[in-house]
């Protein structure tokens, strides 16, 4: 229901592993990128390892996606199989053997050798092809010990050049003990790449969500307020499954609410809901923390005592400054102009100097620079409007998707649109406007924080 109210045209928040619904945080990113080296390089055995919930399956379809046709895949999605069902299944997803006549049982009195056998002639028969085979093992945590062995004595098919056939084992984090343990040493020798998938930070839950409100075709019909952003990444720890089962509520709220905004009691109602509890910090903590403000207090009281023996002359009270701001980049004598309107202003306040430095925030596609004339002068000291030009894009999507993500951090961000007569149309990202050039100036040196976009600039309109 709250889909259709919304003008969604698919779930954004369902737990089903859509790979178009990836969203590349740094860990993420970083894991695709060590996936896609390792396939290209041939490496042998690969393994990637993450808490529940965080991602792995999506970011496996996401890798399948991306090969090209000369790359043959299996894919494993139950570990409970024995050594022959498991050589079947790798053979079927090949295209060795049909499915059909797997369930005529043609295979069934075929042994173990027969099946490695026939694999390896298929593998061998790809490289006058210039084509490669990769076997990807979902929940490999959960794989019998005489099947892992079986695994690695499928790394042994090789040439003298090169492996023929790339294993990436994925699986949750007790899949490093397992490796570890005293009965795998053969096959833990042979892992090449190993890394581990992490949790969302706070600003990477802003963006994630706001992805997938993008992808699903709703990100401009509803959007959740910073506040209740923060309680989203509270309750579920920035494990994506958990966000989505707590957004898929909160929007269920929103929708009997009949709001487009989605406010921190929606969040918490949501979360009470699926009974999630808020993470409790420890009582090591607590005291820890104690202790410090007792000692800072103690401290502090000291310091007033020694100024009033002394009689020390006050300090006056003065605001702590992050340094010089960097002049602003010089504007186009002839700017184009934004033929968009401008929407409305978030209701919350922009995200503070502090939650934008220790930020991380990942483009779903890098920003292409402005087209720019002829610089001119410099912004003038003058009363006016200003805003922040933060990018330009060629498409409109990946322009509308940054939007999303600067307004989950609070900031009044628009999208227009600019015609350029040598380099065609342009969507332009900006934040603005500003009545005063100082806050302009403040918000301009924040944006250029956030990881791509140093060379966002403040123009005048």
């Amino acid at each position: 229901m709250h889909e259709e109210y919304y003008g969604f045209v698919e779930k954004p928040f369902s737990l089903t592993p859509d790979p178009k619904y990836l969203y590349k945080s740094e860990s993420h990113a970083n894991a695709f990128d060590l996936l896609q080296y390792a396939i290209r390089r041939r490496e042998g055995f690969v393994v990637v390892t993450g808490d529940i919930g965080t991602g792995k399956t999506t970011l496996c379809r996401a890798i399948l996606e991306q090969l090209d046709r000369k790359t043959f895949t299996a894919l494993v999605l139950n570990p409970f199989l024995s050594e022959e069902d498991l050589l079947r299944l790798i053979l079927q997803d090949f295209g060795v053997v049909s499915r059909a006549e797997i369930k005529r049982g043609r295979l069934a009195g075929v042994s173990k050798q027969e099946l490695i056998e026939t694999l390896n002639e298929f593998l061998l028969s790809l490289l006058p092809l210039r084509a490669g085979a990769l076997l990807i093992i979902d929940e490999a945590q959960n794989l019998p010990l005489q099947v892992l062995e079986q695994i690695r004595i499928l790394s042994n098919l090789e040439t003298d050049k090169e492996k023929l056939l790339q294993i990436v084992l994925v699986g949750q984090l007790n899949l490093k003990d397992l490796l570890r343990s005293p009965g795998l040493r053969q096959l833990d020798q042979r892992v090449s790449i190993r890394y581990e998938l992490k949790p969302l930070t706070r600003e990477e839950t802003s963006a994630y969500v706001a992805h997938r409100l993008t992808i699903a075709g709703g990100g401009a019909a509803v959007s959740f307020s910073p506040k209740a952003l923060d309680l989203v990444h509270r309750y579920t720890s920035g494990i994506p499954r958990l966000i989505n089962l707590v957004c898929d509520r909160a929007l269920l709220g929103g929708y009997s609410a009949r709001s487009n905004r989605i406010t921190p009691e929606m969040v918490d109602a949501a979360a009470t809901g699926l009974d999630l509890a808020m993470p409790g910090r420890s009582m090591f903590g607590w005291l820890r923390r104690g202790a410090a403000a007792f000692a800072a207090g103690a401290a502090l009281t000291a310091v007033a005592s020694l100024a009033a023996a002394y009689a020390v002359i006050p300090l006056q009270s003065r605001g702590v400054s992050a340094g010089p701001i960097e002049s602003p980049a010089p504007i186009q004598a002839a700017a184009p102009a934004v033929t968009e309107p401008s929407p409305a202003p978030a209701a919350d306040q922009p995200a503070s100097p502090a939650i934008v430095a220790a930020g991380v925030m990942t483009q779903t596609a890098q920003a292409d620079p402005v087209p720019t004339p002829q610089p001119a002068a410099t912004v003038p000291e003058a009363s006016g409007r200003y805003s922040v030009i933060v990018g330009s894009f060629r498409q409109n999507a990946e322009a509308a998707v940054l939007v999303d993500q600067l307004r989950a951090l609070g900031y009044r961000a628009r999208l227009g649109r600019v015609e350029s007569a040598d380099r065609g149309t342009w969507h332009q990202v900006s934040v603005g406007p500003y009545a005063e050039l100082e806050q302009a100036r403040q918000d301009e040196a924040r944006v250029r924080q956030l990881p791509g976009y140093a060379d966002a600039h403040l123009i005048t309109q």
